[in-house]
């Protein structure tokens, strides 16, 4: 079995093929990508030269992601990137980066967190599709940030308006709920 803890080593061969050094077999970015949605650290590494090419390949899969609309990353901050790469700025963008991402990841672990059954308000009618509403608006908003928790499995099939359909229907059964309450 693979140990999940140090990162999963992936070679460059000359021929630009990428090598998965645990299973033995040829890999694409899209694989890389679904790697890192599950919680795994990759390093890419230049079989020649040895260089860690990590930063270009994970650069690379940001970029075909927002070519194809899945666009996460909104106009201005891409523009500050840019500037940060020109100024004086260079020097805090990665740790302000990092930390704002530290934040997120804490901030979602402790909503969830909240919204489970230990807590007492949990008890409160409709708090529960409440629950499962917010569940799955952070499934839907944390996905397609690779290494945030809250990635679609696998093997779960993905269908166009299934998770907003659940999401109406929740909120749905949530307001008729409260509007018995105020009766």
């Amino acid at each position: 079995m693979a140990d999940t803890k140090k990162p999963l080593l992936i070679k460059r061969y000359a021929s630009r093929r990428l090598y998965n050094t645990e299973t033995s077999d040829y890999v694409t970015l899209e694989n890389i990508a679904a790697f890192i949605r599950e919680g795994r650290e990759v390093q890419i590494i230049d079989l020649r030269s040895g260089d860690d090419l990590t930063r270009q390949y994970l650069l690379q899969i940001i970029a075909e992601h927002e070519s194809r609309g899945e666009s996460v990353l909104p106009i201005n901050v891409l523009n500050e990137l840019v500037r940060s790469y020109t100024t004086q700025a260079t020097s805090i963008v990665p740790e302000f980066l990092a930390a704002s991402f530290e934040m997120l990841r804490d901030g979602q672990s402790k909503l969830l967190e909240n919204m489970t059954k230990a807590n007492p308000l949990a008890a409160m009618p409709g708090m529960e599709a409440m629950r499962a509403q917010q569940e799955a608006f952070m499934k839907a908003m944390t996905g397609s940030f690779g290494g945030l928790t809250g990635a679609r499995p696998k093997n779960e099939p993905v269908e166009k308006g299934e998770d907003l359909d659940e999401i109406r229907k929740q909120l749905a059964e949530l307001q008729a709920k409260l509007s018995k309450l105020d009766k």
